[in-house]
C-alpha cells in the first residue's frame, strides 16, 4: 500500500514522501495516528500543489535573505572599549555585543547566528561572519577602537 508521510520517520522517509508499506502497518498504525495518509490521486495532487507553493515561498524568502546579506556586507560596526597595556581590552567583544551593535543599526539578528570563533580581545579591524538563513551568510566588519 502506498502512503504519503505527514511526519519524518527515520526508517521510511521524510514529510511528503510517497512510500510503499505493508497494508496492515498503514491501516493499523500510520493512518490512525496521523503519521501518514493514503496516496490517492487527490492526495498526491494536493501534495504536489503544496510542494510547488512551498517552493515558491522558499525562493521568495531566499531572495529577501540575499538582499539582507548584501546590506550586511556593507555594514561596519565601530566599538570603543577600555584598554590595558599593550592595547589589550579589559573585557572582550562577544557575539552578544555585536548583536546589540547590529540591532542599533537596524538589523534584527540572533547572537547565535553570529559566527565568532573566539571573543575579540584586542584593538583592530576584524571580519565577522553571520548566518542570515540556512544557506545564506554574510560578513561584516568590526572595528575595535580605544576609548578615550
Amino acid at each position: 500500500m502506498k502512503v504519503i508521510l505527514a511526519e519524518n520517520i527515520a526508517s521510511l522517509g521524510r514529510i511528503g514522501d510517497v512510500v510503499k508499506v505493508a497494508p496492515g502497518y498503514a491501516r493499523n498504525y500510520l493512518v490512525p495516528k496521523g503519521i501518514a495518509m493514503p496516496a490517492t490521486e487527490k492526495n498526491v495532487r494536493d501534495l504536489d500543489h503544496k510542494k510547488r507553493v512551498l517552493a515558491q515561498k522558499r525562493e521568495k524568502m531566499r531572495l529577501q535573505m540575499l538582499s539582507v546579506a548584501e546590506k550586511l556586507n556593507q555594514v561596519k560596526v565601530v566599538l570603543r572599549r577600555k584598554v590595558a597595556e599593550e592595547d589589550r581590552l579589559f573585557g572582550s567583544v562577544t557575539a552578544g555585543d555585536l548583536g546589540k551593535a547590529l540591532e542599533d543599526q537596524g538589523f534584527t539578528v540572533d547572537r547565535k547566528d553570529i559566527r565568532l570563533a573566539q571573543p575579540i580581545k584586542q584593538l583592530g579591524e576584524f571580519a565577522v561572519s553571520i548566518r542570515v538563513d540556512a544557506d545564506v551568510s554574510a560578513e561584516f566588519k568590526v572595528v575595535v577602537e580605544k576609548e578615550e
